[in-house]
This record gives structure tokens, sequence and C-alpha cells, in this order.
């Protein structure tokens, strides 16, 4: 059994304007949380810096410790859009300098904390714009355990910390995948293919379960490369979300490629496609292997 805690004078609280629906502690037989419908926080991770960490207001919960930009989200927000909205609230991180890469879920049976886990995909200077932070400040990896951390992003920090470094790519043949399903996709190849690439944008959005790229984690945005060829050439992401390569003849080529690239940028690499011969010429450069019915069952599912 839970119930909302009234809310008490020096909880944390938008500096202006109306207090939302979420700011409030919930507490349970686990223990009280803040965050009516969940809270989350985000992990930025910038190779040359650090991670950029918070130094909490001595009137916050565990205040004077350092923890994630994070707090309550709002009703019906998911939870990476509020990370991205609190982050930008309390620490001025731009969104369009950040890529997520992965969440990691603690929850109990009332409550559920998500931490983001982004890269920095360009330089920027975090700034203290709300009143929840004595400072920001980019940590090296090595030195957080150093500082006097929150209980719960302690308690995250050893499984979160060796995955900062891992990236996944999936590389999709696109041909073989829309070929995979008779649907009439004879008709109009460019047409199928572009309705593909359409669907794989929107899971490139949502991205999929950790556990599909065998990660343990909540959900996973790898790296998304569609090599499309002959007929479909030329269907592009008018999102910009996903890598499109349009290759005139050879896609096996093209694909074989762009698996290379992904290995030498030390990333995990997966390979749609049933097609054996290209399936063991993308083994032998390190790629694993995943079939159209794989991709067909996360696009249905997302």
């Amino acid at each position: 059994m839970t119930h909302t805690v009234p809310v008490q004078p020096g909880d944390p609280r938008r500096p202006q304007g109306p207090r939302d629906p979420g700011d409030a502690w919930v507490e349970g037989e686990r223990g009280r949380f803040w965050g009516r419908f969940g809270a989350a926080g985000i992990l930025v991770h910038d190779p040359d810096r650090g991670v950029l960490l918070q130094h909490r207001v001595v009137w916050s919960d565990q205040g004077g410790t350092w923890g994630l930009p994070g707090g309550a989200l709002h009703q019906g927000e998911d939870a990476v859009t509020g990370a991205l909205r609190e982050a930008a609230e309390e620490a001025g991180v731009p969104a369009d300098r950040i890529r997520v890469l992965f969440t990691s879920v603690f929850t109990v049976d009332y409550w559920s904390y998500t931490t983001v886990v982004a890269e920095a995909t360009a330089p920027f200077e975090p700034h203290i714009a709300d009143a929840e932070s004595i400072e920001l400040r980019w940590v090296p990896v090595h030195e957080v355990e150093k500082l006097p951390l929150h209980t719960g992003f302690a308690a995250a920090w050893p499984h979160l910390r060796p995955a900062l470094h891992r990236r996944h790519a999936v590389v999709v043949d696109a041909a073989n995948v829309v070929g995979s399903r008779p649907d009439g996709w004879w008709k109009d190849r460019r047409k199928a293919n572009q309705s593909l690439v359409n669907r794989l944008a929107v899971l490139a959005r949502h991205g999929l379960p950790a556990t599909a790229l065998g990660e343990s984690f909540s959900r996973i945005w790898p790296d998304l490369i569609v090599v499309t060829e002959g007929q479909a050439k030329g269907v592009a992401d008018a999102s910009g979300v996903l890598s499109v390569v349009g290759a005139d003849r050879d896609g096996d080529q093209a694909i074989v490629v762009a698996v290379k690239q992904s290995v030498a940028a030390d990333a995990t690499v997966h390979v749609v496609t049933a097609d054996r011969e290209l399936q063991q010429r993308v083994e032998r450069r390190g790629a694993h292997l995943l079939g159209p019915g794989w991709l067909l069952n996360q696009l249905d599912a997302s």
C-alpha cells in the first residue's frame, strides 16, 4: 500500500512557475521516494572530460552528495523526455549535443527511477539553472567513487561505469528483410523499402529492449544503418535518425563496408540478413547475426 506524502517547506520544487502534480513524495514499505509518477536523471559521458555530476543543495534529499541532474516525471511523460527536460532545467544540458545510448531502471512496487545514459556528441559547458545545485562538474570516470555520492547513484555506478564505452550498431540488409514476407513487395520495391525505412526510424527514436542485443539494461539505442540497393536506391529517412546507404548494385559489399567501419569504431555489430554467403562474410569481420524475423518482431512491438 502506498500513499502520497504532502509537500513540505524545502522539498524539491521548481524555482518558478506552478508545481507539477508529479512533484510529490510517495511512501510505502520500501521507503519514501520523490516523484508521484517516478523520476529520471541523465548520466552524460564525455570521453575527454568524464561524466557530468551535480553537487546537490543541502536542503534537498541527501543534500551535499553528488548525483545526476534529474527529478520527478510529469504525468504521462516518458523517462527519456523527462530526464532531458530536467537536465536542461537544472544544468543547461543541450539535447542537441548529446545522444541517448541506453536506460537503466531501478524499481520498487510503487516507484521507479530511470537513469538515461548518453554521450556528448559535441562539447558543452553546463550551468546552474535553478536552485537545486551547489556545483556542476565534469568528473573523470576514475574519480567518481572518491566523491560522497547519493546512495542511489552509488549503488548503480558499478553497473553503469563499464557500459559507458559500449556501443552497438545494427546493419540492416533491407532487400533481404523486405523479401522475407510475401506481402506484395515485388510490385513496388522502392515503396516497400521506404516503408521499412519509415518503420526503422520509429524504432530508432523509441529504442528497443536492451536484452534484444544481449545487454542487461532496460532499453538501448544502437546505431541503425540500412543498406538499400537497385531500384530502392534513393530511399531516404526524412527524420535523420537513421543512416541509409544506397548501393548501385552490390548491396552485400556496402554491408561489408558498413560492418568494417562500425567494428573500427569499437562497436558491437549486428547484421540483419538471412543471406548465407553474406552472413559468412560479415561473421569473418566480427559481426553477430540476426535474422529478418528478429527485426520484424522488434518493429511490430515498437
